[in-house]
Formats: structure tokens, C-alpha cells, sequence
């Protein structure tokens, strides 16, 4: 699947690893994403694509840190999403 904004994605590396984000800009192989507690949307995390697993979920409409929270308290490390 194809990174466009909103879509929720799987940290692959880092420090982040295994958690889920939410992608909110996409520039030159990189993507800034968030998940609105420890990352918020007024300071999104700078990732190389290729660290990051894209899921088949996209988040309509995430404008705040309380939206994306929410929507993502639904995944944890232990749910079996549908990685590409």
C-alpha cells in the first residue's frame, strides 16, 4: 500500500518500534507522523518510509491530538493489523 496522509502505519525501528502513528505529511521519502500524546501535531516525528509498515487503515479527518488518540488507542502491539 501506497503512504498517503492519514494513513496509520507500524514503527519498524527506532525507539518508537512496534507502535502505531497516524502519517500527517508526506516530503522526499519521509513522512511526519503522530499519535497524538507523546507525538502531537505541533511536533510530528520526521521517519524514513522504509522504517515504517503501512496498514490498510486510513484515518479520516485527524485535524487534533484528541482525534488521533482516540482512533488509535483501538491498536496496540498485540492486534494482528493487516501489514504490507
Amino acid at each position: 500500500m501506497i503512504l498517503t496522509e492519514g494513513s496509520v502505519v507500524r514503527a519498524k525501528a527506532g525507539r518508537d518500534k512496534d507502535k502505531f502513528f497516524v502519517v500527517v505529511k508526506l516530503d522526499k521519502g519521509y513522512a511526519y507522523i503522530c499519535d497524538g500524546k507523546r507525538r502531537r501535531l505541533e511536533n510530528p516525528k520526521k521517519k524514513n518510509v522504509i522504517h515504517l509498515h503501512a496498514t490498510n487503515t486510513v484515518a479520516d479527518s485527524m485535524d487534533t491530538n484528541r482525534k488521533i488518540k482516540k482512533f488509535l488507542s483501538d491498536y496496540t502491539s498485540e492486534n494482528t493489523l493487516e501489514v504490507i
